[in-house]
């Protein structure tokens, strides 16, 4: 007997296969797919360069504390759900999700502190207190936004942008005028709202996310119809917890997972790829997906001759931010904060300017703190407080402890100040983390946290391909490549990815 792996010359044919399988019946109904599965095209393996599973998503524990190490924000549950609906499971069979009520609070200049409501009729009044007929805008705005996340993310995102043939049919393009991409989120949000105190609530995820509001096309409103509409959840536990069901999910599928496996070069046949090396292995492979940095696989892993792109393309990528991150361990509760905080105190489009302009250590930078021990009691030891604080920062600056110190000092005084509470003498435990990390652990470009800015020109067709081009079997997926940063769309590409690869079956 012959497997098809035994055959010779079938590399870029189709071979038809007749597969007749006995499966156990009742009134017609398959009871086990075990052996149906078992012939699907599935993932084999999955190599990790560090020692834990998640990538930015990781976790760590230290004196009783438990750190989520990246991710932090809950959004867009729907995302998560279609991921597990996909294999037949429920979501809720892997993680218990509370939605967080306020969803966060905000801090203004002058020691003005918002809530920003889960539900949505209190969220419009506030806005309504804040201008007069902000509720009845919001519902405008809101709608539209609606519009481009149902257009945008049920549609587009999970499109594979491989050829803008992809695009030009009646459903998109008649969705695409819908998107109003040509336009800027600084316009658009100031044609509904002029307080300024509204107008930074709705920009806030696009400087932590990807580029200034006035380089921003407005398409990405879609974000505040997730943020208001779809709500800020938290899973019990941690974001970890994401990663450890998907990770059990995978192995139920035989998905086996290596650690400390880091690839270092790669074995290729003509023009595909048959197996990969690490410093301690040799793997066959049918299909290489690289969900690790995008351009650290492709300038310096591939061969010169099957690379993607020059260094110069690389060197022109308009990057999102990094980030200058503190892990926390404090031997108190706190008083005046809630699970997520959003300090915008200072000079918010100074800020922005000192990340995307002209980058630089910031002057008086704006930060994000999360006290995930005030919604989970299991992530800190009784009595004390799990402090995560994130500061957005240019990506490839210098980076060292003396400068890491002193926007500690700075962020812990304004933290002080602001909450009206001792906080420092406190501390039973720190940990920084920074660009230097982000390019030691992740290879990241640049030392980036988020992937590339969104910007018009990085969007969809315009972002570097999920699919090389000298390659048959290689593909990409996570936040370098399409739909784009954050969590959700790394989930999406890794979809799309196995779409693409699903058609070569």
């Amino acid at each position: 007997m012959k497997y098809i792996k035994d055959l010779e010359n079938l590399n870029e044919k189709r071979v038809l296969l007749r597969l007749d399988l006995n499966v156990p019946l009742e009134n017609g109904i398959i009871t086990d797919q075990t052996r149906i599965e078992k012939i699907i095209p599935i993932v084999e393996f999955l190599l990790e360069k560090n020692s834990k599973i998640g990538g930015r998503a990781r976790k760590f524990t230290a004196k009783g504390f438990t750190f989520d190490m990246g991710p932090s924000w809950y959004w867009m549950p729907d995302i998560f759900e279609k991921f597990f609906s996909d294999f037949g499971k429920d979501i809720n069979d892997y993680i218990n999700l509370k939605r967080l009520d306020p969803s966060y609070r905000v801090y203004f200049p002058e020691n003005e502190k918002i809530d920003i409501p889960a539900d949505y009729e209190e969220l419009k009044e506030l806005f309504e207190e804040l201008e007069e007929g902000a509720g009845e805008q919001l519902d405008k705005f809101i709608s539209q936004a609606e519009v481009k996340y149902n257009v945008g993310v049920k549609n587009l995102v999970y499109k594979p942008s491989l050829s803008v043939r992809e695009f030009i049919n009646k459903e998109t393009i008649t969705g695409a005028l819908k998107l109003d991409i040509f336009n800027s989120m600084y316009k658009h949000i100031r044609k509904y709202f002029k307080n300024e105190k509204i107008i930074k609530l709705l920009e806030f995820p696009i400087l932590f996310l990807g580029a200034t509001p006035k380089n921003t096309p407005s398409l990405y409103s879609l974000m505040n119809f997730a943020d208001i509409k779809l709500g800020t959840w938290y899973p019990e536990g941690g974001m970890h917890k994401i990663v450890e069901a998907m990770v059990s999910l995978a192995k139920e599928k035989g998905v086996k997972f290596y650690l400390n496996e880091e690839v270092k070069s790669l074995g290729y046949n003509n023009n595909s790829i048959s197996y990969v090396i690490t410093e301690k292995k040799t793997f066959d492979a049918d299909y290489v997906v690289c969900s690790a940095d995008y351009h650290h696989f492709d300038q310096n892993i591939l061969k010169d001759k099957f690379k993607n792109y020059s260094k110069s393309y690389w060197d022109k990528r308009v990057l999102a931010p990094s980030s200058l991150l503190f892990y926390i361990g404090l031997d108190k509760k706190l008083r005046n904060v809630k699970h997520h905080c959003l300090f915008f105190d200072k000079d918010f489009e100074n800020h922005a300017e000192e990340i995307y302009t002209t980058p630089r250590w910031p002057s008086e930078p704006l930060f994000y703190a999360s006290f995930t021990s005030k919604s989970d009691k299991s992530v800190a030891p009784k009595g004390c407080e799990n402090m995560f604080l994130l500061m957005p920062v240019a990506p490839d600056l210098e980076d060292n402890k003396i400068i890491r110190d002193r926007y500690f000092e700075l962020i812990l005084s304004r933290l002080e100040k602001i909450t009206k509470q001792n906080i420092r003498d406190h501390i039973i435990y720190k940990k920084s983390y920074a660009i230097n990390e982000f390019k030691k652990d992740y290879n990241s470009f640049k030392g980036n946290a988020y992937g590339l800015a969104n910007t018009l020109f990085q969007t969809a067709i315009f972002k570097p391909s999920l699919k090389n081009k000298k390659l048959t079997n290689l593909y990409f997926s996570g936040q370098l490549t399409v739909p784009g940063p954050g969590v959700p769309p790394s989930i999406i590409s890794g979809n799309v990815v196995a779409n693409e690869i699903l058609k070569k079956f």
